[in-house]
């Protein structure tokens, strides 16, 4: 019955990790959500000043993926456009990576909780047969069915924790399908930003 208990509090410390782990990430992506078309119409009217310092200087001193994507662009403003679209591809890459990471941590909870919780169940039934087969004496009714609650309370949190993970992880991956998007659709602006600027100087 100890093991059973010990793996419920487990169940539920996993619990609690995987929701800060959720609030850090929440805040996070929130920081690095912002009007792209905005950010990019103000560094384009920078770039019409030919102060491509101070555009450099906004796309770092703003946190958040588009601008990353931006000053990558515009490092690369005098390559090809292969190596333009090439660089775009990766820097989005570098991105993603980095707006998922912890979260596989939220997914890997969702997984084992209910596990956990089957695991904690079968011990804690164990415990209860055990002890019907070894004593002698007559069981109250009440010792029987507290000992049956601690062993269906594993089975219990690990679904409720995976439940909560579930839709956790589901919140993330929307937020950063859209800050992904966000990212793609700053590329190609930016690309032909820099595409037509070329063809204007020939």
């Amino acid at each position: 019955m100890l093991q059973g208990n010990l793996i419920f509090w487990i169940i539920v410390g996993l619990g609690v990790i995987a929701l800060l782990v959720f609030l850090e990430r929440l805040l996070h992506l929130r920081r690095a959500q912002i009007d792209y078309s905005d950010f990019l119409k103000g560094v384009c009217n920078v770039l019409e000043k030919n102060n491509v310092d101070e555009a450099m200087t906004i796309c770092e001193e703003t946190p958040c993926p588009v601008a990353t994507v931006v000053l990558t662009a515009i490092h690369h403003r005098n390559s090809t456009h292969a190596a333009l679209s090439e660089a775009l591809t990766n820097t989005e890459r570098a991105e993603w990576s980095r707006m998922e990471r912890r979260i596989a941590a939220i997914a890997l909870t969702c997984q084992i909780a209910p596990l956990l919780g089957l695991l904690g169940t079968l011990l804690g039934m164990t415990s209860v047969i055990r002890t019907l087969h070894e004593q002698n004496v007559l069981i109250q009714n009440t010792d029987l069915t507290a000992g049956l609650f601690y062993a269906f309370a594993s089975t219990i949190a690990g679904l409720i924790v995976a439940i909560q993970c579930h839709v956790l992880y589901t919140i993330l991956i929307t937020r950063i399908e859209r800050l992904v998007l966000d990212m793609e659709s700053c590329a190609s602006e930016i690309t032909a930003y820099f595409t037509q600027q070329d063809k204007s100087m020939l």
